[in-house]
């Protein structure tokens, strides 16, 4: 037990280091090029820190196993609203720009309310849904590149840094790419680990995908989104959420569906039905509109969304253990 406890730390260090020198390099770049953190946040750096759930689904549909492929999707989905954004908006509640904000997000209900049509009509998935969800990670990544040459207005939104010295073009790069390899490293110890230390203390094999494995990938959204908070990027950690949200259907589930078709697990069972089409998926929806939607219509986030949202998770995750 020892060794997987020192590798769970290890792993939790270069977290914490790669999320530092990974909104580094995006902010820098995002100035460099005059663009929105909100938008570079759901492109570039929510593709660098969904990578861990990209690798551990696709290594569990290689190895067929359904329940942790489509729990990490949804749980990581459940946790970065309402763990790490609600955290954002807890501390620090503000204005977002509605421009900016719209188009993540229309692409994120596009996404998942087809997945969960499918899941509470078909029960499974073929390939043929993981390639088209593929096909519009690709869409999404397109149009927004051309809503930001489109629309430099919305580079308005960035934050001005003060008496910051421009880095070279390279070291820029280079802190994004050394910072997304020290998150998916350190993301993985802290997954496989993680998961022989809650096996070891009894923690039933259904529970692990929506809990510790999401939790465990979704560790680089909370440090992107708390380092984000302390250097005052506050745009870029929502925009890392929400992106990162979208790649969690379109990427990391299409990825896993292309490589396995599957049918949706049946392990946990609530009044005889399947728990995870009258709660995961309910509640997955739920927790973006809870985020989403005020914020839309307002143009700002408020502290009671953050508080709500973090009691559902308290909920969600007491449901996933003693149920």
């Amino acid at each position: 037990m020892l060794v997987p406890v020192l590798l769970f730390l290890v792993g939790f260090a270069l977290l914490i280091k790669g999320g530092d020198w990974f909104v580094d390099g995006s902010v820098g770049i995002a100035r460099r090029f005059h663009l929105p953190e909100l938008l570079i946040g759901a492109t570039v750096v929510s593709i660098g820190t969904t990578l861990p759930e990209v690798m551990v689904s696709s290594q569990a549909a290689m190895q067929g196993n359904a329940g942790i492929s489509y729990g990490n999707a949804i749980g990581s989905i459940i946790c970065n609203t309402s763990l790490i954004a609600a955290i954002t908006m807890t501390v620090s509640p503000g204005k977002v720009n509605p421009k900016s904000f719209k188009l993540p997000t229309a692409f994120f209900f596009a996404a998942a309310l087809s997945y969960a049509l499918v899941a509470w009509t078909a029960g499974r998935f073929a390939r043929w849904m993981g390639l088209a969800y593929l096909a519009v990670f690709v869409v999404y990544m397109v149009v927004s590149t051309v809503q930001m040459k489109k629309h430099p207005e919305l580079a308005e939104d960035s934050e001005e840094e003060e008496g910051g010295k421009e880095r070279p073009f390279a070291m820029e790069l280079l802190l994004l790419v050394v910072g997304a390899a020290a998150i998916a490293v350190g993301a993985r110890f802290l997954v496989d680990n993680g998961t022989l230390i809650a096996a070891a203390l009894g923690v039933p094999d259904s529970v692990i995908g929506l809990t510790m494995v999401a939790l465990g990938t979704s560790l680089p959204e909370l440090i992107t989104a708390i380092t984000s908070l302390i250097k005052g990027h506050g745009s870029l950690s929502l925009g890392n959420i929400i992106g990162a949200n979208l790649f969690n259907i379109v990427l990391v589930s299409g990825m896993a569906i292309s490589i396995s078709p599957f049918a949706i697990p049946a392990e946990k069972l609530l009044g005889g039905m399947n728990s995870s089409l009258i709660v995961d998926l309910p509640v997955m929806l739920a927790v973006m509109a809870i985020m989403c939607l005020p914020a839309l219509k307002k143009g700002e986030l408020k502290r009671w969304q953050g508080i709500t949202l973090l009691c559902v998770y308290a909920l969600f995750t007491v449901y996933q253990f003693v149920s």
